[in-house]
């Protein structure tokens, strides 16, 4: 009875660090969907501060970046990194996702 490993308590390969079984392969739907108004809020928020006349170098910056609706999906749904096999990774294997910016822009040629 206590033998069995099943449930949230079953045991992973120490050289997955015990989280393998936790990060899904694949992006759902759902938070796909997340993202998308994440980027939309972000989005809601320089139009604000832009129509309410601040001026500063960083709004400046972000004017010329893409908006949400502008984006491709590879650069919604995931980022640069330098150990990936292809230079992408997808957004939810990055920790905390959620509150971290996701970059709208990636390096030349990735």
């Amino acid at each position: 009875m206590f033998g069995l490993s099943v449930g949230a308590f079953r045991p992973t390969l120490a050289a997955f660090g015990g989280r393998a079984w936790r990060i899904p392969w694949r992006m759902s739907k759902t938070r796909k969907a997340n993202v998308r108004k994440r980027l939309r809020e972000v989005d809601g928020v320089i139009d604000t501060l832009m129509a309410s006349g601040v001026q500063c170098k960083q709004l400046d910056l972000i004017k010329d970046l893409p908006r949400e609706n502008e984006m491709l999906p590879r650069d919604k749904y995931t980022t640069f990194s330098r150990t990936a096999k292809n230079h992408r990774k997808s957004v939810h294997k990055v920790p905390h996702f959620t509150k971290r910016p996701i970059p709208r822009t990636t390096p030349k040629n990735f």
